[in-house]
């Protein structure tokens, strides 16, 4: 019985290789319906995504034509990178974030209203004020020149009228600023709008508007302090010297602002400011 053991298993070993196995459809019957079919093939591995080659070719220039071309695509390019600063310094951009910021020290807040909100609501509202002049930059100066009606000379001269009138009118009547960055040129005094320059007429509006932003958060600040004189004045009449007068004063001045609609009022204000 022990030597019969290993001869059976012999056997049976040497007849499953002689004997062909069915396939697998076959002893299992056909699949049902609505089954995947199964296979035994090895997947093709995925082709390597497709990536684009951008060639940048230096070259000396063949003509004065492209020399020209360089110039002017290194020009746009630098005004497109500078483009930001423009439109924060020769719009209401700047007085709005200034007071944004003022108003969210008086009310000792650090991190809320965090500083890309700030700056969020700073830019709404730029668009928000600025769209009657965007628009007169889009119909006079952007359109014709994309209808090939005017040149690009033409198109600047179109666009900076617009903005010239809405720095002006910001100075209107504080011609101070003008006059003086007029006297440190050595120009003559102006009569009109057209007698200043635009390099002269820029630098007058931004610090008109570092002025103005100023002033409003002075005021802005004047009912928060006196808050937190109360409120320190107060502590030290019961002794309390050590606790911070600002974890006490802060949520009076927060009810304060909401109960007055503090963010209508200050937002109001603004856009009227530059009407």
């Amino acid at each position: 019985m022990n030597r019969a053991g290993p001869l059976v298993i012999g056997i049976v070993t040497l007849a499953s290789f002689l004997i062909p196995v069915a396939p697998l459809a076959a002893q299992n019957g056909p699949f049902p319906s609505g089954a995947s079919q199964g296979t035994m093939g090895i997947p093709r591995p995925p082709s390597d995504p497709v990536v684009p080659f951008i060639d940048l070719t230096i070259r000396n220039p063949e003509s004065g034509r492209e020399v020209a071309f360089s110039l002017r695509l290194l020009l746009l390019i630098t005004i497109l990178s500078l483009a930001p600063g423009f439109i924060i310094l020769t719009t209401s951009f700047l007085r709005i974030a200034i007071v944004f910021d003022f108003i969210k020290r008086a009310l000792s807040l650090q991190q809320v209203p965090p500083n890309q909100v700030i700056m969020g609501i700073s830019l709404f509202l730029t668009v928000f004020i600025m769209w009657p002049t965007f628009e007169t930059v889009y119909d006079k100066a952007l359109k014709p020149l994309a209808d090939g009606n005017i040149s690009v000379a033409g198109a600047y001269r179109e666009a900076e009228t617009p903005l010239r009138l809405f720095m002006y009118r910001q100075m209107a009547g504080k011609p101070g600023t003008i006059r003086l960055f007029m006297a440190m040129r050595g120009l003559d005094k102006p009569n009109t709008l057209a007698d200043v320059p635009t390099y002269v007429l820029i630098p007058a509006f931004i610090l008109n508007e570092l002025t103005v932003a100023f002033k409003i958060g002075i005021l802005l600040f004047i009912p928060f302090i006196i808050i937190d004189m109360v409120v320190a004045s107060a502590l030290m009449s019961m002794g309390m010297i050590m606790l911070p007068p600002i974890m006490i004063s802060m949520p009076f001045k927060l009810i304060l602002f909401i109960l007055v609609d503090g963010w209508g009022l200050l937002t109001d204000q603004l856009v009227r400011s530059f009407v």
